[in-house]
């Protein structure tokens, strides 16, 4: 399986620099979106990552002025999709071809639909572009 290839900025450098330094934990991956930075670590970091009583993230969170979220990286779609949904609840993931496009369906009960999509649909966003960087997905499909 190819993999999306991931193209960090400068910023995304030094912001993975800076995470590494202070939590200890391995980023694979950091993008910033302006008002938040969202941080792929590798899998069985995230406990590392965050730090007893959140003491890690928050110490990244006051370094760079910005929102901070960590998922945490699995080369299995399903288990990786899992992690960047929460805190909504996956109850499947279903890869589909079509026309040569590769298509996540992620299923979530109802009740959670609006947690997964998220405010402004900044939820699913964050899906597409991780599922694309990380698992060569061309759209997620909340279902």
């Amino acid at each position: 399986m190819i993999v999306g290839e991931i193209k960090l900025t400068t910023a995304g450098i030094r912001y993975i620099a800076l995470f590494e330094s202070l939590t200890g934990a391995m980023a694979r991956d950091c993008i910033d979106e302006g008002d938040r930075v969202l941080y792929v670590v590798r899998n069985g970091d995230m406990g590392l990552a965050i730090g007893r009583n959140g003491e890690h993230i928050n110490r990244v969170r006051k370094s760079i002025g910005k929102h901070i979220e960590i998922v945490e990286y699995s080369s299995d779609l399903a288990v990786f999709m899992k992690n960047v949904t929460q805190p909504a609840k996956v109850l499947g993931v279903e890869l589909v071809v079509r026309g040569g496009r590769r298509i996540a369906y992620v299923e979530v009960p109802a009740s959670e639909k609006g947690l997964a999509i998220g405010r402004d649909g900044k939820n699913i966003e964050k899906m597409r572009i991780l599922a694309q960087r990380h698992h060569d997905i061309d759209d997620v499909i909340i279902k």
